[in-house]
């Protein structure tokens, strides 16, 4: 009997994250979401997922994290066309493998290496091609900067005011890892056959490209200037439906109920005062009973993608960065699960059954 989508099918254990999606729980290396978010830094929840897939412990620590970030700087002149794709996916997939990789190794020493190389570039990455897009010149890491302050100065020219980065690390914290996600399957299968990280980071990336995985936060915003005030919600709403277009940010494959990270980025953008958050709100009240009523059989309630957008938007990141935005924090645990793949898996190869013509 086939199961085309893999659903129920587990694969792996793992100590880096569960989804619980009829509660609508989201642990992360032994803390609930929530509580990660209001407690830890990117770099405090980078050292624990990697710890959590077994990297060596002390191997990963914010000044570290910060070299990376310099030495992705040092590497920019030898990025050739990399950053000239007008997609911030392809620029990130296409730069990321420049990265070298010491050896053939798939050890945990040599593994939380290739990580701490591939967190720090990323967002030097992105923040270049996203001035590159804008006409602007790119704009080096500052040493001294946290994770999430660096790449906002990186990408808009200037330093951020402190409630701007303290929304955009939480960010970063809620989405680090999410169980086995189809991007964090890919890094897992290119890991299983003894590739190095950085291969198995391109993979996840062009994973993460799709549309159906990591490309609804912009739509979002769309959805939400179009609609352009709470009185609009309902009836823009039932016009989508009736054109059997479906509601962005609207529904998950794993929850059944609110996405816990939707509820976690909610409450980081508040003390940005976003003019879009109430609207947002409206919109989300309004599309959970109409979606009640039209499809009752289909529990869809608000994702990660729906107040990503408007927190993404409210700290000063363009719409198109976005979805590089959401891969600069999930490398961090798509390493981790190619370490742990390293360390306790097999080879990755599920059977088919064959319904072609026979010779």
């Amino acid at each position: 009997m086939t199961n085309a989508g893999l659903e129920g099918v587990v694969v792996a254990d793992t100590k880096i994250s569960d989804v619980d999606g009829e509660r609508g729980k989201l642990v992360i290396a032994g803390a609930d979401v929530e509580q990660l978010a209001a407690a830890t830094s990117f770099e405090g929840a980078v050292s624990r997922v990697l710890a959590a897939g077994g990297a060596p412990e002390g191997t990963i620590t914010p000044a570290m994290i910060s070299a990376a970030r310099a030495a992705a700087w040092e590497l920019m002149p030898r990025l050739g066309d990399a950053l000239d794709h007008p997609d911030g996916m392809d620029a990130l997939r296409t730069a990321l493998g420049h990265l070298r990789v010491t050896g053939g190794e798939v050890s945990a020493a040599a593994g939380a290496v290739a990580a701490v190389a591939a967190i720090g570039a990323a967002p030097v990455f992105v923040a270049a091609w996203s001035r590159r897009r804008a006409g602007l010149p790119a704009i080096a890491p500052d040493p001294a900067a946290t994770h999430a302050a660096d790449y906002l100065r990186m990408t808009i020219g200037r330093v951020a005011p402190e409630d701007a980065v303290r929304a955009l690390d939480a960010y970063l914290v809620t989405v680090i890892d999410h169980a086995m996600s189809a991007s964090t399957f890919t890094a897992r299968v290119i890991a299983s056959t003894h590739s190095d990280l950085i291969s198995a980071m391109v993979g996840a990336v062009g994973a993460l490209k799709g549309p159906l995985h990591g490309g609804a936060p912009g739509p979002v915003l769309d959805m939400l200037d179009a609609i352009g005030a709470p009185a609009n919600a309902e009836a823009w709403l039932l016009a989508e439906l009736a054109a059997g277009r479906r509601i962005m940010g609207m529904g998950h494959r794993v929850y059944r109920v609110r996405d816990p990270r939707a509820a976690v980025l909610e409450t980081a953008v508040r003390p940005l005062m976003s003019p879009r958050l109430e609207l947002a709100r409206a919109v989300e009240r309004a599309a959970a009973k109409i979606l009640r009523d039209k499809k009752p059989d289909r529990p869809l309630a608000a994702n990660v993608e729906f107040y990503t957008a408007v927190l993404l938007d409210a700290v000063g990141l363009p719409r198109e960065q976005f979805a590089p935005t959401f891969a600069v924090s999930r490398i961090a645990g798509w390493s981790a699960h190619v370490i742990e793949q390293h360390r306790t898996g097999r080879l990755i190869r599920p059977a088919s059954n064959y319904t072609g013509a026979m010779p």
